[in-house]
């Protein structure tokens, strides 16, 4: 779960980092999905990334199970919260199945109308795959998508404040020393991340266009 953890939380700081640079320049945006496009090294990327995504899914549903299988009869005596135990390591399945949710939504928005019609040729909107740079203009032009984002963005910000301390705490680093330093590592560096991301619906809702 951690080594999963860890693989797809610097996919996102790699993502936020290249989906940012839209704001300084449509070109240099498109010449960075032109590079991860339709090419042999995309689609093994692409691979790789959707089976550590799967893995990660799976592991936490088993864990969930072996968990409420573990506390048996006993699982509602507990009626007080707990001291300490933040809300997103008690909801984290719930933050899972949110973003799961809206991941989909995304790869259909953007996946599929840019990588798979290049690798296909099949072009699924108005636009050219080719010109992410429009593809994102248009959509966070409209303020439902905005929002749906931004509430997307706050459940991944939950879920990565706990995932991020969490997955160096399993393998190893979980004494009095270093926790509290992995928790504001973790709170630092997860709003940065959602930062990024945020900053691109919410610039363009308000009619920010870059040159």
């Amino acid at each position: 779960m951690s080594i999963t953890g860890l693989f797809l939380i610097l996919f996102l700081t790699f993502h936020s980092i290249m989906n940012v640079t839209v704001l300084f320049g449509t070109d240099i945006y498109n010449a960075i999905c032109e590079f991860l496009g339709a090419n042999w090294y995309a689609v093994i990327g692409s691979l790789v990334l959707a089976a550590g995504f799967v893995v990660h899914i799976i592991y936490a549903l088993y864990l969930t199970w072996l968990n409420f299988k573990a506390r048996g009869s006993d699982r509602y005596a507990v009626t007080k919260s707990q001291k300490g135990v933040d809300w997103s390591s008690k909801n984290m399945l719930i933050l899972g199945i949110i973003i799961f949710g809206f991941l989909a939504l995304h790869l259909y928005q953007f996946w599929f109308k840019m990588q798979y019609a290049e690798l296909t040729g099949i072009r699924t909107g108005a636009y050219n795959p080719a010109d992410g740079a429009a593809f994102i203009i248009d959509l966070f032009s409209q303020p439902l998508f905005c929002i749906l984002y931004i509430v997307w963005l706050s459940a991944l910000w939950f879920h990565l404040t706990h995932g991020v301390w969490s997955a160096f705490q399993s393998i190893g680093l979980n004494n009095k020393t270093w926790l509290p330093r992995l928790k504001c590592f973790a709170n630092v560096y997860s709003t940065i991340i959602i930062l990024l991301f945020i900053a691109i619906p919410i610039l363009f809702l308000f009619g920010y266009r870059p040159m």
